[in-house]
């Protein structure tokens, strides 16, 4: 039974997120952007840990908001710049879910929870920021790769894949073997991994 406050947030985490200027096509359905990938990270998290506490539920479906307003491009193009924006964006996500979970009601404590899960801290320490993980790299393996399989080399494929991985825990591990991948993509990933 989802909580007023829940369901108060998820509303008004969707709405900023509908906004996105930038549109997908899935399954010939048009979608704002945010708002598919927020639908998508809800939605894996639920069948992969249906258990999962509200604090990581919210996490998961406010991971992207509103992303599209710090550009890639407004930072250098080099890996400096890439990681910077990358830490500046899980800043600018958890500042945004927070105000909206304080307008919701939610305690503090619970606020600074979801901001903690957002950042990302503790990876590989704690479960929670873990299985976060554990979907966001799933949704991308699921929804992700496979256009940037048409985008990149072989060797710089492999090297995502690999990196992606070595962020999972043996349970997304098991989780990912079971995505319904295109043959080719497969095959990349198996020989990304040495399977």
């Amino acid at each position: 039974m989802k909580t007023i406050p829940f369901l108060n947030a998820s509303a008004w985490i969707d709405a900023e997120n509908e906004a996105d200027p930038n549109n997908e096509i899935y399954q010939d359905v048009t979608y704002p952007k945010e708002l598919l990938y927020s639908d998508r990270m809800y939605e894996r998290l639920m069948s992969f840990q249906p258990d999962a506490s509200e604090a990581v539920q919210i996490a998961a479906k406010a991971q992207h908001i509103c992303r599209w307003k710090i550009a890639r491009e407004s930072y250098p193009m080099d890996r400096v710049g890439y990681l910077k924006w990358r830490e500046d964006l899980k800043k600018f996500h958890a500042k945004i879910t927070s105000e909206i979970l304080k307008k919701a009601g939610y305690e503090d404590d619970f606020i600074d929870r979801v901001s903690f899960l957002i950042e990302k801290k503790l990876l590989k320490k704690d479960e929670e920021t873990q299985l976060l993980e554990d979907v966001i790299c799933l949704v991308f393996l699921e929804f992700y790769l496979d256009p940037f399989v048409h985008k990149h080399d072989t060797e710089k494929l492999k090297n995502i894949i690999l990196k992606t991985w070595n962020k999972m825990s043996d349970k997304g591990h098991q989780e990912a073997l079971k995505i319904n991948y295109t043959p080719e993509n497969l095959q990349l990933i198996k020989d990304s991994l040495g399977l």
